[in-house]
């Protein structure tokens, strides 16, 4: 019953969602004020202008500093202002688009607009149901990598936008032979947000896209108020801050998260003590198996250990770490209770757009007394 009512619950968030996606929503703010009000997110801002909308971008990839890009966002069939890049014009609503990554998918399928999806890089790992139909039916196409693009048939689908996502400063190189298509590319650095609501909050910057800022706001508005509410609970009725450690080594390194990081944030927020909070840092930092072993041995719980499903897996990388506290004790869980026989997980997809669901499973893990009968949705414990 509680793993119904929970996906009745999830459910429910995206038929509320669906019953406004016809309504075309601009705004009628006034000269250079402000068309959207941001209240978590960090990388990105929205300017009003007289015609049209000015989204600039902060940093858009890992490693970037004083990095600032601005997007013009001018309605379809209004003058193009003077003085204006035109490389960087993106004519709103826009009518079909290409995602350079699956994390896009959940914001424009919240939006109602999963038809204007007409190419994905790597639809191998795509969790969603309706958009996996459409993919079978060759409504949707996968258009490569970032060394391996299509470009012809990037060309022959001509969509209105792409949006792309940088992972360093081969970036900017990356985007460049994008554009050189022809068609608008703009970067999306949701990931790259450290708090959980920030990077929730990039559902604003798609319904600017489509002209439905009313209903990505609405979305927001929802999601953000049962993140806040779970938050408060478990602030207010736990005694206890268990530690957490995550993640899994790659031969003889361990990445960790910092402690400024999004994951840490969320962990924080269940009520939480990250092993590494004070550790700020703008990427994954390399350390060594054993030194993360000894520290490791203070944690009570292990959170998101790569793509293992067994303990007996977890044994084939080091049987050292079944010394560990949480090991013994059964405490292990892994954000891959959702994933489709290709590899795709929809932590990564849905869960960008569920931030809520995804504390409450973190909360319900480490203080299971406060949530009797919960079914976690994006985790599932290793045995």
């Amino acid at each position: 019953m509680a793993l119904y009512l929970k996906l009745f619950s999830f459910i429910t968030f995206f038929m509320f969602v669906s019953c406004r996606s016809n309504e075309r929503v601009r705004s009628t703010s006034g000269a250079d004020s402000t068309s959207v009000v941001l209240t978590h997110a960090k990388r990105f801002t929205v300017e009003q202008r007289q015609g049209y909308k000015i989204l600039s971008l902060k940093n858009p990839w890992q490693g970037a500093s004083n990095v600032s890009l601005d997007y013009y966002l001018i309605k379809k069939g209004d003058k193009i202002p003077d003085n204006i890049d035109s490389t960087r014009i993106i004519r709103t609503p826009i009518s079909s688009i290409i995602c350079m990554s699956t994390t896009h998918l959940s914001m424009i399928t919240a939006l109602n607009e999963a038809f204007t999806i007409k190419g994905i890089s790597g639809t191998d790992y795509v969790y969603n149901r309706t958009i996996r139909e459409l993919i079978k039916n060759k409504k949707i196409l996968d258009v490569g990598y970032e060394d391996n693009l299509n470009k012809e048939l990037i060309v022959r689908i001509s969509p209105d936008l792409i949006m792309a996502y940088g992972i360093g400063g081969e970036s900017a190189n990356y985007v460049r032979k994008l554009r050189e298509l022809g068609v608008s590319v703009m970067f999306n650095a949701d990931y790259l947000e450290n708090d959980p609501l920030g990077k929730a909050e990039w559902i604003k910057v798609f319904g600017l896209l489509y002209e439905k800022e009313r209903e990505a706001d609405s979305i927001f508005t929802y999601l953000s108020g049962e993140y806040n509410r779970i938050k408060e609970l478990v602030k207010n009725n736990s005694r206890k801050r268990p530690v957490v450690f995550l993640g899994l080594p790659w031969k003889d390194t361990w990445f960790i998260s910092p402690g400024n990081s999004y994951v840490s944030q969320l962990i924080s927020d269940a009520g939480g003590e990250y092993l590494w909070k004070d550790i700020s840092s703008d990427v994954s930092m390399p350390f060594g198996l054993e030194n993360v072993f000894l520290k490791a041995m203070m944690a009570e719980f292990w959170l998101n250990s790569g793509s293992v499903n067994s303990k007996e897996e977890i044994l084939t990388i080091d049987e050292r770490l079944q010394e560990l506290p949480s090991f013994k004790k059964d405490n292990i869980f892994n954000n891959n209770n959702r994933v489709t026989k290709e590899g795709g997980n929809d932590y990564w997809e849905s869960g960008s757009i569920a931030p809520q669901i995804i504390l409450k499973d973190i909360a319900a893990v480490i203080h299971p007394e406060l949530f009797p009968g919960y079914i976690p949705y994006y985790y599932k414990r290793i045995r």
